[in-house]
């Protein structure tokens, strides 16, 4: 006999489901009594649908059933039904479901009968019937009181929390989670506490609160791991918080891999949400095929599941990209109204608000004004109330409904009210890769924006606009995460890793597990720099008269890209004045081409005839740049000490090809702002990476000209040199570097014991007043939208570094030392650092030192 009984392991099951298994089947094989069978399958079907094996689950539950109905136990039976019915639901299964409950209610007694009202209750929220949802966990939490069952009146707060969450009742769903973790506590059930966080995550990726939703998934994913449960759902509402965001290229890569593993599952409904966050994925990708495709088989199997609100959601997918395609029809306006209205009748709000928007465009364009003024009204409703992210598109909608009477002031004043919107919620994010990202909401305000200021043809004002979007989030005062011993263990792990695949590498092994290994440890970096919450200043876009006042004798050029023709705004002597340049697209093919030509100059051997046709090729693309984008602004420029913001199509020019002293800035905001960084104390750090053999001895020499700490060998360990950077007067770093596209946050410079990444210098408290990389693509940066940067750029000026110098494109390895001592001589002799980098270029004759010094750009105040 065992020591325990078929009760046992059912009330185990959820605090330790593959335990509660073993028990059961122990029960199965020393019992013969009939009544112990039917309880330990139920015991079994209801643990293995906590470890989603949902076949397996509906097989034991039935055989309970049947095992029960045999041995005349109506009872048993009824209440195996209610379990069954859950699971049936979960699938998809949702008259079977409801067939099951109707079977199972009539012989229930008080306690099961209340269980049973619950399970009705999850069937009716996965079909997105919410009242009727709300309405039975309300009914099963007072039932589940009256009889004394702190489980089920605790499951009925956490499922009925996650229903206020759907339909925008933030406060009372946190309320309801509150008391389901603290019952489910009370009664030791961890996983049940787990799940609860886990809802409270959906909540907050609802509100847009992403760090607090990124800590619940965190503190209830710790719990499935140590527990050893699957939780596939959970990477639908990951993917979910990658979209709202959006991190466009990280949701990506998570919406394939939850399809694959929810398919092998055999989880439908996670299957058809993830397939609907993937369409959505590809329409911020640009790429409509396949969000139609996408969105149109999410949408065929929502209707087969009955989830009527996610098959409207889908639709309004499938119409959207027929927007963007251009479909300009009345049937479409038709569709985009008719779906609105069901989206909004179930409160799905944000799609319904696009839907709203889309329709008066369409209304608009087709000329039906009275529509379109309609539809924007009715969107614009959503400008008061609800998360960030629905009051910025709600402003959106008034701005929109103003242009149309005409109401040019009225219009602008809604623009600049959703960007300031948007400011505000992106201050209370705390890392700024979140903040970063989120500037992809502003985008249609500030392209409106933009185009009224274009119209009006006031430099002042296409100036004001493009700062009061353009790397917005570096306007915020990046906060240092903090001293969490979580993040300090994930980034050494990550060096640990990166070191274990190099290795491998080297030695030719197979490298396949510890790449997944590496991937999972960048994973874990990621997840907890996004943890930390905001309250970091924000810096206002600067007036005209502010950036005169500052630019003295020089010159401000800010580049704007507006409907595929590069604009400029000339700052000088107090004036601004409005230039256009042409297409964009022939500046971005001669900056290709000179980068190319750059690199062949680099990588050439020495004395290769091929070297004057590489040096050749830039000179050729520089000149042509140069007439593109300064020769038209040369009566305003000229003779000026420049400083330059690049718009998008830009950014990686290494702006020394002009022959010209250029400091170079994300947006005027952020160079005014480094204008004002005052000295750091701190003594310089002097540093080398290993496998760069010019690199000790480019320290060494650059040290006889720069008193302060050297760091080399085995000394130049990430600890070391960042705690040398912290608060340091300038930092010199000569090391192997890697630009990461796929993520900018991971690039690198490679120092004794692994690699110095952009997370490690977000970590710095007081960073260095002027930082020079000697390392490769260490002043490259990733692009998003709102020309917001992502690099060792934005990290340094982001964090309050007045200075950065680095290159943009590779530089050669041996021949960069004398460049580097020669930038050190000349800021020693007192020259400002884009002063002596300007004469530094000017000096380098011959190919070698051409290659060497041109790649460099100085960043921030110059």
């Amino acid at each position: 006999m065992t020591d325990f009984c078929a009760e046992d392991a059912l009330e185990a099951r959820q605090r330790n489901p593959r335990a509660a298994v073993e028990m059961a089947r122990a029960v199965l094989r020393t019992t013969d009594d009939r009544s112990e069978w039917a309880i330990a399958e139920r015991a079994i079907g209801l643990a293995l649908r906590e470890l989603h094996d949902l076949s397996g689950s509906v097989r034991h539950l039935r055989r309970s059933i049947r095992i029960a109905t045999d041995a005349s136990l109506p009872q048993l039976a009824a209440i195996s039904r209610v379990g069954l019915a859950w699971v049936l639901g979960y699938m998809g299964r949702h008259r079977a479901a409801l067939r099951e409950l109707d079977l199972a209610v009539p012989e229930l007694s008080d306690v099961d009968a209340v269980a049973a009202v619950k399970a009705r209750g999850i069937v009716f929220h996965y079909l997105c019937h919410y009242d009727e949802a709300q309405r039975d966990y309300t009914a099963a939490i007072s039932g589940a009181r009256r009889v004394g069952d702190k489980m089920v009146e605790a499951r009925a707060f956490n499922n009925r929390g996650l229903v206020r969450a759907y339909v925008g009742d933030m406060r009372e769903a946190s309320a309801d989670f509150d008391r389901a973790a603290s019952l489910l506590a009370e009664l030791g059930q961890d996983l049940g506490v787990a799940d609860v966080h886990w809802n409270a995550g959906i909540m907050a990726t609802r509100n847009g609160d992403v760090p607090a939703a990124l800590a619940w998934f965190d503190k209830a994913d710790e719990v499935y791991r140590r527990l050893d449960v699957p939780r596939p759902a959970l990477l639908v509402n990951r993917l979910e918080l990658l979209v709202s965001v959006p991190l466009v290229d990280e949701a990506r890569v998570a919406a394939d891999r939850a399809i694959t593993e929810l398919k092998a599952l055999k989880s439908p409904l996670g299957v058809s949400e993830a397939l609907y966050f993937r369409a959505r994925i590809a329409l911020l990708d640009n790429d409509l095929d396949a969000a139609n495709s996408f969105a149109a088989e999410a949408r065929r199997r929502f209707r087969r599941e009955q989830r009527l609100l996610w098959a409207a959601g889908a639709r309004y997918l499938e119409l959207h990209a027929a927007v963007l395609r251009g479909d300009r029809s009345r049937p479409l306006r038709l569709a985009l109204s008719r779906v609105a209205s069901e989206l909004d009748a179930m409160d799905w709000r944000l799609p319904a608000l696009e839907a709203r928007i889309d329709a008066g465009l369409v209304a608009a364009d087709l000329g039906h004004r009275a529509r379109a003024v309609i539809e924007f009204s009715l969107a614009a409703a959503s400008r008061r109330r609800g998360p960030a992210g629905l009051r910025v598109r709600g402003w959106y909608a008034e701005a929109l409904r103003r242009k149309l009477s005409g109401d040019v002031r009225g219009t602008s004043s809604a623009l600049r009210r959703g960007i300031g919107l948007l400011d505000e919620y992106r201050v209370s994010l705390g890392a700024a890769e979140l903040r970063a990202m989120t500037g992809a909401q502003g985008q249609a305000l500030a392209l409106e924006g933009l185009r009224l200021a274009v119209a009006s043809g006031n430099a002042a004002r296409v100036l004001s606009w493009t700062e009061s979007w353009r790397a917005g989030g570096l306007r915020m005062k990046s906060v240092s995460p903090p001293d969490d011993p979580r993040l300090e263990d994930a980034l050494a792990s990550l060096r640990a890793v990166t070191s274990d695949v190099e290795s491998a590498i080297l030695a030719g092994k197979p490298a396949g597990a510890l790449r997944a290994k590496l991937v999972r440890a960048e994973q874990r970096v990621r997840d907890l720099t996004r943890q930390m919450s905001g309250g970091v200043a924000m810096f206002k876009p600067p007036s005209v008269g502010a950036l005169g006042a500052a630019l003295g004798t020089s010159a401000l050029i800010e580049f704007v890209e507006h409907e595929g023709v590069l604009m400029a705004v000339v700052l000088a002597d107090g004036r601004a004045s409005l230039h256009s340049l042409g297409a964009v697209d022939g500046v971005v093919r001669e900056i290709r081409l000179l980068r190319f030509a750059l690199h062949r100059l680099v990588t050439l051997p020495p004395g290769m005839p091929n070297l004057a046709v590489a040096r050749s090729s830039a000179a050729h693309a520089a000149a042509l740049l140069s007439e593109r984008l300064l020769a038209p602004l040369a009566s305003r420029v000229d003779g000026r000490p420049l400083v330059v913001v690049p718009t998008g199509a830009l950014n990686g020019l290494p702006w020394a090809v002009l022959d010209r002293q250029v400091t170079v800035a994300p947006s005027a905001a952020v160079w005014l702002r480094a204008h004002s960084v005052a000295d750091a104390s701190g003594e310089a750090v002097l540093a080398a990476g290993p496998r760069m053999a010019a690199a000790p001895a480019e320290i060494k020499a650059i040290s006889a000209h720069v008193p302060g700490r050297v760091l080399v060998d085995s000394e130049a360990t990430v600890s070391a040199v960042a705690s040398a950077m912290d608060g340091a007067a300038l930092a010199h770093i000569a090391a192997h570097g890697s630009f990461r596209v796929d993520n900018p946050l991971f690039s690198a410079l490679e120092l004794a014991d692994g690699p110095l990444t952009v997370y490690d210098i977000e970590r710095l408290r007081t960073p260095p007043t002027l930082v020079v990389l000697s390392a490769c693509d260490s002043g490259q940066s990733a692009v998003r939208p709102g020309d917001e940067l992502m690099g060792f750029t934005a990290a340094l000026l982001g964090l309050g570094t007045r200075t950065l110098i680095a290159p943009v494109v590779p530089v050669p390895t041996d021949g960069t030392a004398p460049v580097m001592v020669e930038l050190h001589q000349k800021l020693a002799a007192g020259l400002a650092p884009a002063e002596a980098l300007a004469a530094v270029q000017r000096a380098a004759a011959d190919d070698a030192a051409y290659a060497a010094a041109v790649g460099f750009v100085c960043f921030g105040a110059g």
